[in-house]
């Protein structure tokens, strides 16, 4: 779930296509991590509630990331730190409502819906007509996803879904705002541990003491790295080689593995339209994206 700093790439040259498949695994790889991560999430609620998942998310990768980026935090300017509360600010909000959704309908329908968000960011900012063509295309997906009114889902769990997906796009542009301005991912790291601040007073308000049970926190740990620490690694790696276009095209993928781990792992049967509403909207997403290369290649 959601963009980080490492999801950005400035790309020289092209690589090989022998050399493709060992950084498309690795991104294939982080999606798997991120929405199998989401699933152990879905399935530490009963313990912890949703803002206690959130919780132990943002603060366990926050600890993992300020213990290996061991950021600097003197000779940064009063903007600097504006993007870092801005960018921690909108991955808290992202968390918060991204866990709401989960804890109300199925995983696969809410990256589906979350996915709406950054899709409608790039529809935006090419401001070219064909784009709107997808944007249809994806609202259609939603539409029967939704049943042609949400009756089949929890309203208020694809209002939470949807929100999520517009902090997913103010996210990703924080993000990339916080990687010009901090070396590697340290800004990423400052911004992780603003984060669990914000999210601190609601868990502990939602889940106690549960959230010192030991197995809980080993539990929220593995969220954590599944979630947050691994696939920004991995993606890291990846992005070092990997066409960018080629990159979001396999993020676009990321409803299909939601589907795949929520079915796995949580046992949450997707019917026939909901595939087919959820192709419609990888479809849209792979479409927006290489309209966007086509135009960037002219």
């Amino acid at each position: 779930m959601g963009t980080g700093p490492e999801r950005r790439v400035g790309r020289v040259g092209r690589p090989r296509e022998s050399r493709r498949l060992g950084p498309v695994a690795l991104v294939v790889a982080g999606g798997l991590s991120v929405q199998f991560g989401a699933a152990l999430a879905v399935l530490l609620m009963p313990r912890a509630g949703a803002l206690g998942v959130v919780t132990l998310r943002l603060a366990l990768a926050a600890l993992v990331l300020l213990a290996v980026c061991r950021p600097k935090v003197r000779g940064y300017g009063r903007a600097d730190w504006g993007t870092v509360v801005a960018f921690g600010t909108a991955m808290a909000g992202m968390n918060v409502l991204f866990y709401q959704s989960v804890d109300r309908i199925p995983l696969g329908a809410a990256v589906t819906l979350e996915v709406l968000g950054p899709l409608i960011l790039s529809v935006v900012v090419s401001r070219r007509l064909v784009n709107l063509l997808w944007a249809g295309l994806a609202l259609g997906g939603v539409a029967l996803l939704g049943g042609g009114g949400f009756d089949r889902l929890d309203p208020l769990g694809a209002g939470f879904a949807l929100a999520a997906g517009a902090m997913w796009a103010t996210y990703i542009v924080f993000s990339a705002r916080t990687g010009r301005r901090f070396p590697q991912a340290d800004g990423l790291a400052l911004a992780m541990a603003f984060g669990a601040v914000l999210t601190l007073p609601f868990g502990i308000a939602e889940a106690g003491g549960a959230l010192l049970v030991p197995s809980t926190v080993a539990l929220g740990l593995g969220v954590a790295l599944l979630s947050s620490v691994l696939p920004y690694t991995l993606e890291l790696l990846a992005l070092r080689s990997l066409p960018a276009p080629t990159f979001a095209v396999l993020m676009s993928l990321e409803p299909a593995i939601a589907a795949g781990a929520g079915f796995l792992v949580l046992h949450q049967v997707l019917s026939v339209t909901d595939a087919l509403a959820i192709a419609l909207v990888i479809g849209a997403s792979i479409g927006a994206v290489r309209t966007q290369k086509a135009a960037t290649a002219s």
